[in-house]
């Protein structure tokens, strides 16, 4: 059913998506308008298939292959064209989604699929933008793509039953575990890892344990392979802080309501790895995990 796929945008999570799907066989048309991106974003994938053929998880003539199986576009237009499957993988902003998803409507095939990779957007919400809404649905890859397992399908109000069981099966060609739920703010991964992670910032943030603290009972205690603090610098603070945001404004519930000291970092830029600095200091090259200075003497406030 599927043999050209296009993903829009080609960040993090968009050069992810488009490395997995080159590697299973699929011609992977890769939109973004910043050219830079799109050049940072194939540098990306051939290192990252690079060292899957030193671990010898992938043979140089699959690299290969696979690199070739790669496109890159600027405009919608160009790089929606005999397209069966659409997975867009733009920044985490309601608005931004909406915009993107009209103009998918229009370009795309009438048979294509149209899916979203939000980790917390109403897909009901995104189908609505489109004269298709039982053709969206959610397909939510976790990072790093190429080595984590799960994708969680969010039908929405609307999918048909049919989209769902074809994303489902097209999940497993990739070599990956699908799992099927309804759209509901923060859908399930969201919903039960947001509030973990604000809640250890609340518990930084109350001077109940320092950041080492939090994380290492964690990890030691509940065999977390990272600790929450770290997690939320892996994430992004600012993405971490969105999603608290829809979960607050969807349910309608203040439990939701990020901490203050998150609000607080995100003010000030302070995003985790992207920024080199959040709960934890970054150094380009290094592995070794620093408590930043800020919390270093709990001087929180």
């Amino acid at each position: 059913m599927f043999h050209k796929i296009a993903v829009i945008g080609a960040g993090t999570m968009g050069n992810g998506i488009a490395h997995v799907f080159a590697q299973k066989g699929f011609e992977v048309n890769l939109v973004d308008v910043n050219q830079d991106q799109l050049a940072k974003a194939l540098q990306t994938i051939s290192k990252n298939m690079e060292r899957q053929v030193t671990k010898g998880t992938l043979s140089a003539d699959e690299k290969n292959s696979a690199y070739g199986r790669l496109h890159t576009y600027n405009t919608l237009k160009e790089g929606l064209h005999d397209v069966a499957l659409v997975v867009e993988a733009a920044t985490e902003n309601t608005e931004l989604k909406l915009k993107i998803f009209k103009e998918l409507d229009e370009l795309a095939p009438k048979e294509a699929i149209l899916a979203s990779n939000t980790s917390s957007i109403s897909i009901t919400r995104i189908a609505s933008a489109t004269s298709r809404p039982e053709k969206v649905i959610g397909m939510h890859f976790m990072n790093p793509v190429p080595l984590m397992k799960l994708v969680e399908i969010i039908n929405g109000y609307a999918t048909d039953a049919g989209v769902t069981d074809s994303i489902v099966a097209l999940s497993r060609q990739l070599d990956k575990i699908p799992c099927v739920v309804n759209d509901y703010p923060g859908f399930i991964a969201n919903r039960i890892l947001m509030p973990m992670i604000n809640e250890a910032i609340y518990s930084l943030y109350e001077g109940v344990a320092g950041v080492e603290e939090i994380d290492t009972v964690m990890k030691l205690g509940m065999a977390h392979p990272m600790g929450p603090l770290q997690l939320a610098d892996f994430i992004g603070l600012d993405v971490c802080h969105s999603i608290l945001k829809v979960l607050q404004d969807g349910f309608g519930n203040p439990k939701y309501a990020p901490c203050p000291l998150l609000t607080n970092m995100v003010t000030a830029k302070k995003f985790g790895i992207k920024t080199g600095e959040g709960f934890y200091s970054y150094t380009p090259g290094s592995k070794e995990l620093v408590v930043s200075d800020r919390f270093k003497n709990q001087n929180l406030f």
